[in-house]
């Protein structure tokens, strides 16, 4: 795996290709957090979260991506295969963000589904 230092610049060029527009609102910016973050809903120590989308009155809106949850479940990917990972990731993010503004839930209930079928499929 990579450095974090190398990762916070893959991350960069990644946010430099979102249309400045989408960041309107989202005061806390970006953030890459060195730690690994597990799924509260984890129960193979498989589910990392890799990135999060936050809103709050104290915090305001930002995105935080997890260096330590890509160093976990992306150790085997080629740098460009992870480059592509952590610009899906952002991505992904700046939806819930795009939806939290337009008063939307698609993704986050799109999100809740995928967490269920991960559930059943570890259960059985």
């Amino acid at each position: 795996m990579i450095s974090i230092t190398e990762v916070e610049a893959m991350l960069e060029q990644a946010a430099e290709k979102i249309p400045q527009e989408l960041y309107r609102d989202l005061n806390g910016g970006i953030i890459l957090l060195p730690e690994a973050k597990l799924h509260p809903g984890n129960i193979a120590n498989d589910l990392y979260i890799l990135g999060e989308y936050h809103r709050s009155r104290a915090m305001g809106r930002y995105i935080a991506i997890y260096y330590g949850s890509f160093e976990k479940a992306s150790a085997h990917l080629s740098n460009k295969q992870l480059k592509k990972k952590l610009e899906h990731t952002l991505k992904h993010e700046f939806t819930h963000h795009i939806e939290s503004l337009a008063g939307e839930r698609d993704l986050e209930i799109e999100d809740e589904r995928n967490i269920a079928r991960y559930l059943r499929r570890h259960r059985r």
